[in-house]
C-alpha cells in the first residue's frame, strides 16, 4: 500500500489528483466552522451536552463531521443527498422510466443523478426544519440556540435564513463531492463522509488519553480491551468488505466472417456485502425515530395515560432505556440483517445480470441459461448475503456490547468505522487501477 502512495506521488497527474481532493477536504473542514446566521453562540456548550443524549443527532453529527455540534452551514453533512440516492435506488424497479434510465449507461447515469440533486432539495428543507426544531427543544437551560425565535410562522425570514443556509451548505459539499468525483481519488460522497469522521479521530484519542489518566487499573484495562476489540473489528470489516463468491462464466465461441469471437472463460464477483453501510443508516434512523418522538411528550415527572405511553416508547427504544436495552439491540440486530437482504436483491435486481449472460452468449457451466441461471444465482446470492446481514447486526449492536463490557464510552461506532475502513479500500483500489493502467500505458509506448 505505502508503495502504491510512493508511487502515485511520483507521477504528476495522480499527484495532481491526490492533492485536489486534499484540498477539497480542507474546504470541507472551513464549511464545518462556518456557523449558520442568527446563531447564539453561548448555547452552543448546551447544544454538545444535548447531542450526547440524541442517538439519532450523534449519527448525523458523524456524517456532517462534527458540523451538527458546531451548527454550522454543513450541519446537515450530505445525508440528504444519501437518503434522495437510497430513494431513487428503491423507485427504479417500481418506476419503468426511471429503470430506463439505468440501462442507457453514462447519460442515464447523468439523469438520474440530476433527479437524485433535485430531490435533495427539499429534503434537505425538510431535514433542516425538523432537526433545528428537535434540537431547539432538547436544550435544558431554557436558552434558545438563536438570537431570535425559531418560528417558520410568527418570525419567517430569520428561520427561512436559517434553513436556507443549512441547504446552500449541504449542496455545496455535494458539489465538492461531484468535483472530488471528476477531478480527484475517491467516491466524491464518500470521500466528504470519510473526512468527517476522520477529522474527530485527534479529539477521540485525546478523549481515551483522558480515561485512561483519570481512572484506575481497571479503566486502562478496559481501554486496552477496547482498543483490542476496535482492531479485530476492522480486520472482520476488510474481511466482509473483500469477501466475494466467483461464479465461472463461460462465453461460446461465435463465427464472424473470417473472425471467432468470444470463448474466454471469466467469472462474476458476488460480495459477501453488497449492500455496505445503507443498511445500518435505515436501521438506526427507524429504530431511534419513535423514541425521539416521545420525547417530545414524556415528562419523567409526570403523570398519567398519555405521558406512560410517551415513557413505554422512550425508554423501549433506547439503548439506555430502564428495561428497553435488551429490545432496542434485538430489534436494531433484526432491522439491519432484513434490511440487508432487502437492499441486496435490489441492487442485484438492478444488474440483470441472467440476461446480460445470455445476450452475450455467456453461461454458467452445468447450468442452463435463463430462468435455471437466475435460480441459481439468486439461490447463491442468499446464502453469501446471509454471512454479511449477520456481520452487519453484530456490527450495529457491537458499541453498545463493548460499551458494556469495558465501561468506556467513545464516539467511534462500528458504523463509523465500516464507513472509513470502505472509502479507504475504494481510494486505494481506485489508486491501485490508475497505476496499473499508467504501467499499461507505459508498456504500450515501448
Amino acid at each position: 500500500m505505502l508503495q502504491a502512495v510512493v508511487r502515485a506521488i511520483q507521477l504528476p497527474d495522480l499527484r495532481r489528483r491526490i492533492l485536489f481532493t486534499l484540498g477539497m477536504l480542507l474546504i470541507f473542514r472551513f464549511i464545518a466552522h462556518i456557523p449558520v446566521p442568527n446563531i447564539n453562540p453561548e448555547s452552543l456548550d448546551d447544544l454538545r451536552r444535548a447531542l450526547e443524549e440524541n442517538q439519532l443527532a450523534q449519527l448525523l453529527n458523524i456524517f456532517a463531521g462534527g458540523a451538527l455540534q458546531n451548527f454550522s452551514v454543513a450541519a446537515l453533512g450530505v445525508y440528504p443527498y444519501i437518503t434522495a440516492t437510497i430513494i431513487m435506488q428503491l423507485l427504479q424497479p417500481l418506476i419503468p422510466a426511471l429503470e430506463e434510465l439505468s440501462k442507457e449507461g453514462e447519460q442515464g447515469r447523468i439523469k438520474l443523478n440530476r433527479y437524485q440533486i433535485i430531490l435533495t432539495i427539499p429534503l434537505a428543507f425538510l431535514q433542516a426544519y425538523g432537526q433545528t426544531l428537535t434540537l431547539e427543544r432538547s436544550l435544558t437551560t431554557g436558552q434558545s440556540l438563536f438570537r431570535s425565535p425559531f418560528d417558520i410562522v410568527n418570525n419567517f425570514f430569520p428561520t427561512f435564513t436559517i434553513l436556507m443556509s443549512m441547504v446552500a451548505g449541504t449542496m455545496l459539499l455535494v458539489w465538492l463531492g461531484e468535483l472530488i468525483n471528476e477531478r480527484g481519488i475517491g467516491q466524491g460522497i464518500s470521500v466528504i463522509i470519510f473526512g468527517g469522521i476522520v477529522s474527530r479521530v485527534p479529539q477521540l484519542v485525546v478523549q481515551g488519553v483522558q480515561i485512561g489518566q483519570t481512572g484506575g487499573s481497571e479503566t486502562f484495562v478496559g481501554l486496552l480491551i477496547f482498543l483490542i476489540i476496535g482492531l479485530l473489528t476492522i480486520m472482520g470489516i476488510v474481511l466482509i468488505q473483500e469477501g466475494q463468491r466467483r461464479i465461472p462464466v463461460q462465453y461460446a465461441k461465435r463465427v464472424r466472417g473470417n473472425r471467432v469471437y468470444g470463448g474466454q472463460s471469466t467469472h462474476i464477483p458476488m460480495k459477501v456485502n453488497m449492500a455496505g453501510m445503507i443498511p445500518l443508516i435505515f436501521a438506526q434512523s427507524i429504530i431511534i425515530f419513535p423514541g425521539i418522538v416521545a420525547s417530545w411528550f414524556y415528562n419523567p415527572a409526570g403523570e398519567g395515560i398519555g405521558n406512560a405511553i410517551a415513557g413505554f416508547f422512550f425508554n423501549t427504544f433506547s439503548p439506555t432505556g430502564q428495561g428497553g436495552g435488551i429490545v432496542y439491540l434485538t430489534l436494531l440486530f433484526l432491522l439491519v440483517v432484513g434490511f440487508t437482504y432487502f437492499y441486496t436483491v435490489v441492487l442485484f435486481n438492478q444488474q440483470n445480470i441472467p440476461d446480460n449472460l445470455q445476450k452475450n452468449g455467456g453461461f454458467i457451466p452445468g447450468i442452463r441459461p435463463g430462468k435455471r441461471t437466475e435460480e441459481y444465482l439468486a439461490r447463491v446470492l442468499n446464502r453469501i448475503t446471509l454471512a454479511g446481514a449477520l456481520f452487519l447486526g453484530f456490527i450495529a449492536i457491537l458499541p453498545f456490547l463493548t460499551q458494556s463490557v469495558t465501561n468506556i464510552q467513545i464516539g467511534l461506532g462500528s458504523t463509523a468505522l465500516l464507513i472509513v475502513v470502505g472509502v479507504a479500500i475504494d481510494t486505494m483500489r481506485q489508486l491501485e487501477a490508475q497505476l496499473t493502467m499508467r504501467d499499461y500505458e507505459g508498456f504500450l509506448n515501448r
